[in-house]
């Protein structure tokens, strides 16, 4: 069986990170928690990428998790966010994926990524310099 937790490189209307996002709300809401390890929303004292994305969007995530959990598809969600925040144009989505595509790589977060990756017992694969690549590698895909 596949993760059920799709890639942070996977897009939705173009943005990065979204769908996973809305694949965890679901998930939490049907089995009734996340795999182990993995977080929902906001974090004290951690910029989280579910924080992130409704940052970019300008919508609450309590909102968003109600909103995705009356159904709908993916694209239907998205376009209730731009409806009730921001409506990102070309160039901000263009912005926002190479900013999250490359998070942790020579940036403010590099020493966040080092320490995941010893957290996942990938310490040694230097070759993972982003939070997508860890993602990947340790959902069982390759980066």
């Amino acid at each position: 069986m596949a993760f059920p937790i799709r890639s942070p490189r996977d897009l939705v209307g173009g943005i990065a990170v979204f769908g996973r996002i809305l694949d965890k709300i679901r998930l939490n809401a049907k089995e009734g928690k996340l795999p182990d390890g993995y977080h929902l929303g906001y974090l004290s004292g951690s910029r989280t990428f579910d924080e992130r994305v409704c940052k970019f969007l300008g919508v609450d995530f309590s909102e968003l998790s109600e909103r995705t959990l009356a159904g709908g598809t993916d694209e239907e969600i998205l376009e209730w966010c731009c409806q009730n925040g921001n409506r990102p144009t070309a160039e901000q989505i263009e912005i926002w994926n190479g900013f999250m595509h490359k998070r942790g790589w020579r940036d403010a977060a590099s020493e966040g990524l080092i320490k995941q990756r010893a957290e996942a017992g990938l310490a040694h694969r230097e070759d993972l310099v982003t939070f997508f690549d860890v993602m990947d590698v340790e959902e069982g895909r390759a980066p």
